[in-house]
């Protein structure tokens, strides 16, 4: 069962992603901040990452960039959500290294869909 990583400052938030991807099969490790992420990431080295772009603190976009800087966790597929839409944000998202993005706000059935394929694809490489 592969492990998702869940980090948003929220709690609603994370509740919500638990109970969605927990009823798609994956098993779900929670961090509320960028540095818990960090720790648990390259403890558990999830399958995936889930995460908020503006939480206090380091961003997603900082998370990102140290998941990336790691050699232990640089393939791990990031998706950040956001609820900026700018062109010019999901372009230093992707130059830090986010594998995809999520709108807020999004459909969990938008969320399991792309879970689903990242997963699909970094089995494959």
């Amino acid at each position: 069962m592969p492990k998702i990583l869940l980090v948003d400052d929220q709690e609603e938030l994370r509740l919500l992603l638990q109970a969605t991807l927990e009823d798609a099969d994956y098993e779900i490790l929670e961090a509320q901040s960028g540095s818990e992420a960090l720790s648990i990431a390259r403890a558990e080295l999830p399958s995936l990452v889930v995460m908020d772009w503006m939480m206090p603190g380091m961003s997603g976009v900082d998370v990102v960039r140290a998941l990336k800087a790691d050699p232990a966790t640089r393939a791990i597929p990031v998706i950040l959500l956001t609820a900026r839409s700018q062109a010019e944000d999901r372009q230093a998202g992707i130059s830090a290294g986010a594998s995809a993005f999520l709108s807020k706000p999004f459909s969990p059935l938008e969320l399991v869909r792309q879970v689903e394929s990242l997963l699909a694809s970094s089995q494959i490489e």
